[in-house]
């Protein structure tokens, strides 16, 4: 067991409080990391606000980057030492984990969100008590974390830790939902609404395969001409006229929307910026979306749900590396760095629309 410093979540809706908690040392398939950099993701916040008061008090985060500082007896192809970057839990054996669909794992809820391990432990403590962790197989706000083999990647030792961080929600959601789901042809019209972390992942990754046009929407002029600076043809504000203005641009309807914000108002209106036969992912957390099932019909429009870009975090990371190091996913672009103990600052800064993906770096 050691000390270590994390990011405290009290009850449901309440603040970041810094707090000296334990942690204890990994089990046989488990890894300690040391935290160098973690993303805050919108998930963190959305997921806070509505926590289960019976599962605190809390430690989010869960897009984590680091160095192994220990590995269990049984962890297999990682030592001391090794750069990675952290992800999501899964459980290796289930149907849509062997077919390499480890996003939709059977037991998700209890690996990710359900405030411990499958087995309702915690590898947390505070003043004593148990502290509810393991948030995205995790928890990484905080200085160390303890983290099943399976959500650890390793990542080349001179991959900035501030890139590395988002890669393991954000940058996989929005790259992984263009290029492992949709799978669009080059020269394919490709629209993304909203232009945050997970919306402009979305969009270099269609630009990256030759979609074109590439068009943003975002109510927000810096993240608009971010859109613009990153390859997009166009980036709209959403504003009457935004259908009849997509359709212009994509020559009669887009082949793809990617949905990002969660509204269910936006999630209605892209139906009608897609062209026969199109195709609409959903990727924003939100509650109810009434469609019109005649229209949908009629169109032959296909509606993706998709989670973590359903990625196989193994596999597509490495991916998503070639292509920044090939300078085709520059997700440097979207970060802002804070150190640890601002984390208070860079949540607001997320919330008022400044930042696009703020990073928090340990010292």
């Amino acid at each position: 067991m050691r000390r270590v410093r994390a990011a405290v979540t009290q009850e449901p809706g309440a603040g970041f409080t810094l707090r000296d908690v334990d942690l204890d040392d990994p089990r046989t398939r488990e890894v300690l990391v040391r935290m160098t950099a973690v993303g805050i993701c919108h998930t963190d916040l959305g997921m806070r606000n509505t926590w289960p008061r019976r599962l605190t008090p809390m430690v989010f985060g869960h897009e984590g980057a680091g160095r192994v500082e220990a590995v269990g007896a049984e962890v297999t192809g990682l030592a001391a030492g090794d750069h990675v970057c952290l992800t999501f839990a899964s459980c290796g054996v289930c149907e849509e984990c062997a077919a390499g669909h480890p996003a939709y794992c059977h037991a998700a809820q209890a690996l990710n969100l359900s405030g411990g391990r499958e087995d309702g432990t915690t590898a947390l403590s505070l003043d004593g008590a148990p502290l509810h962790g393991a948030f995205f197989g995790q928890s990484s706000f905080a200085t160390h974390a303890v983290v099943h083999e399976r959500g650890v990647v390793k990542v080349p030792s001179d991959l900035p830790a501030a890139v590395a961080a988002p890669l393991g929600c954000g940058g996989q959601t929005g790259a992984g939902t263009v290029l492992n789901r949709l799978r669009p042809e080059p020269g394919s019209s490709l629209v993304v609404l909203g232009a945050g972390g997970v919306g402009l992942s979305a969009l270099m990754a269609a630009v990256a395969v030759g979609c074109d046009p590439v068009v943003a929407v975002d109510p927000v002029a810096s993240r608009r001409a971010l859109a613009t600076g990153l390859g997009a043809k166009a980036a709209l504000a959403p504003g009457n006229g935004l259908v009849a203005a997509l359709r212009d641009l994509t020559g009669g309807g887009a082949h793809h929307v990617v949905e990002t914000t969660g509204r269910p108002e936006m999630a209605r209106r892209a139906v009608g910026m897609l062209r026969p036969r199109g195709g609409l992912a959903l990727l924003g957390l939100g509650g109810e979306v009434t469609f019109d099932v005649m229209g949908l019909l009629a169109q032959g429009v296909r509606v993706h749900g998709v989670i973590e870009g359903d990625s196989d975090p193994g596999r597509f990371l490495p991916e998503l590396i070639g292509l920044h190091r090939r300078g085709l996913f520059p997700l440097d672009r979207l970060v802002t760095t804070f150190p640890f103990e601002d984390i208070g600052p860079a949540v607001a800064a997320m919330e008022d629309g400044s930042v696009v993906k703020p990073v928090l770096t340990f010292t």
